[in-house]
């Protein structure tokens, strides 16, 4: 059992999953928890999908990690904030399984597998104008993982987007970040920096990788390292080219792989977990603004395939959501070896002091503190001037926060100047000539954010106007610590686009994650887990982890449900 090749699969199997992200692994174990055998099935030669490329952060509202920071959160307070923020654009009753089965699913998941979270202190809800947001609890992330114990099977989790690594290849986190920053001012920063540098030394030295993972891949490694406990076979670098019936039912899948076709009962059913439709040329054309462009920085893998199957077995997808997919502002740039780099401005430098975003004209047009996927989202529907914007520092501020793939804590930017990802000018009229962009504009927006800062307020945009928002900044400047002077040469710009982070539509179920068809009776034996199912946030997007959350929460749902139809299968089979 485990990574397996076509030759391997057995004629049978209690479930099978197809995709292995977050969702898809969370199915597995669940369903191999209760007993059944169980199949995974990835497309690609990774393990992990978007998941492990993501900061890993779990919004799951209730668990008993959440309340070592925030004992005092409630379940009517959450709902009421759902209510509000969510609104018509979700399905309720969605979000009450959801938050019915979250508490129970992460603790099962950290008593009976390697998965581990932590809370951490301040991790804020993205939406403050509705009721009773939170500070705490609701965010929980996942303890960094060391591969060490695996073997060779770590190679099989998705590789980090290589900027977001520093030295060739290290991980970090958001803890070793504010260390990174402070290594010369804090002796425990430097310590602590130290560590983990001279972990990575010898990482590289004997495995040729780092082995410590954080975030999002420090999930999957937990996720896909508790599968394999628990006798999941995985299969690699297949595609399920259809999903079989009887009387109605899904009841097997149809592999292809290294030119070879197997077949493969599955009485429990099957779970779609395949990450979306993301890379679909002719579903995004349908389902996603015409003015996004093609570049993503999600994984490769989710091209909508199973979508086509799912449909053509009468699935429907959801409806009245407020956005199709979630969106974040990204910068790109061509590597090295021909490859496109594909960066999301999350909140390293779009908070941070020191930095104003303005629109193809040079004019500020949002609140650059507001969550990536409301930037996006307002990029998106601001018309031809914001298809695109640029987000500008001065030297000191890139000096100390960077600016997307130039890291913070003084990296040289000349080699990023010299490629273009980066402009640098000696003035803000030769920035606005170098950008394209209004030069009395630019001035006038560079202008309002020192005066902003000055005043510690901003009253033209609100920047910094809620506690997620002054999380963000630099808790060393005060009354704003997202506001700081734009004042010293030379100046720098860095291109935005909006891009997809993941699609928030997708096939319609019920509680159970059994999809429906547009009459509304189930399709027994056919799942959705993750971005496949419709997003029960309706495309809003409230706080951090609010796909990977309810992804672990309905994989535990799906894989368990799955389970019992196959042993329910079997003893039915038992009496005939």
């Amino acid at each position: 059992m485990g990574d397996i090749q076509i030759d391997s699969l057995a004629a049978q199997y209690d479930v099978a999953v197809i995709g292995s992200g977050a969702a898809g692994l969370s199915a597995a174990i669940f369903a191999a928890l209760e007993g059944a055998r169980v199949l995974l099935v990835e497309r690609t030669d990774f393990i992990g999908g978007t998941s492990a490329l993501s900061g890993g952060t779990v919004w799951a509202p209730g668990t008993r990690t959440g309340a070592q920071v925030n004992a005092g959160d409630s379940r009517a307070d959450v709902s009421a904030f759902l209510d509000s923020a969510v609104g018509n654009f979700g399905d309720k009753a969605m979000r009450e399984a959801f938050l019915d089965a979250a508490p129970e699913a992460i603790a099962t998941l950290e008593d009976r597998t390697q998965v581990a979270f932590r809370p951490y202190p301040k991790h804020p809800d993205y939406e403050w104008d509705h009721p009773h947001p939170t500070l705490n609890g609701r965010a929980i992330e996942p303890v960094p993982f060391d591969t060490r114990a695996m073997g060779r099977t770590r190679d099989m989790i998705r590789p980090p987007i290589p900027e977001f690594t520093v030295l060739g290849g290290m991980n970090i986190d958001r803890v070793d970040i504010g260390h990174l920053l402070n290594r010369y001012k804090s002796l425990p920063a430097f310590l602590h920096v130290a560590k983990i540098v001279s972990r990575y030394m010898r990482d590289r030295a004997v495995y040729g990788r780092h082995t410590r993972l954080v975030m999002g891949a420090a999930l999957v490694g937990r996720l896909l390292a508790s599968a394999l406990d628990l006798g999941v076979d995985i299969l690699r670098g297949a595609e399920v080219t259809a999903l079989s019936q009887s009387g109605g039912d899904v009841t097997g899948i149809t592999l292809t792989c290294e030119g070879q076709t197997r077949q493969v009962a599955t009485p429990g059913g099957v779970i779609l977990a395949t990450g979306g439709f993301g890379r679909s040329k002719a579903r995004r054309a349908a389902y996603l603004p015409a003015a996004l462009r093609g570049e993503s920085p999600s994984a490769p893998g989710h091209t909508g395939t199973l979508h086509d199957l799912a449909e053509g077995l009468g699935a429907v997808y959801g409806s009245g959501n407020d956005q199709s997919a979630f969106w974040a502002p990204c910068s790109i740039r061509k590597r090295a070896d021909g490859s496109t780099a594909v960066f999301p401005h999350f909140v390293l430098d779009r908070s941070k002091p020191g930095t104003v975003c303005v629109d193809l004209r040079g004019r500020r047009f949002v609140n650059e503190t507001i969550s990536y996927h409301a930037f996006g989202k307002a990029m998106l529907e601001g018309g031809p001037d914001t298809a695109g914007a640029w987000i500008i520092t001065d030297a000191p501020t890139l000096a100390k926060f960077g600016l997307g793939m130039v890291h913070p804590g003084g990296e040289n930017p000349k080699p990023h100047v010299e490629e273009g990802y980066l402009i640098e000018a000696h003035s803000l009229a030769e920035l606005a000539a170098k950008t394209g962009t209004d030069p009395d504009a630019l001035a006038a927006s560079v202008a309002q954010i020192n005066a902003a800062a000055q005043l510690g307020r901003d009253e033209a945009w609100g920047r910094g106007g809620s506690p997620y928002q002054c999380n963000n900044g630099d808790p060393s400047v005060s009354p704003n610590p997202t506001l700081g002077p734009i004042a010293t040469a030379p100046f720098y710009a860095v291109r935005l686009q909006p891009a997809d982070i993941g699609t928030a539509r997708g096939f319609r179920s019920d509680t159970a994650a059994r999809l429906l068809r547009a009459d509304g009776s189930v399709i027994g034996g056919l799942y959705a887990v993750g971005n496949d199912l419709h997003s029960i946030m309706g495309g809003t997007y409230p706080g951090p982890g609010i796909t990977l959350g309810p992804g672990l929460v309905f994989g535990a749902i799906a894989g368990r449900h799955a389970a019992a139809r196959s042993r329910e299968e079997k003893g039915q089979h038992r009496a005939a």
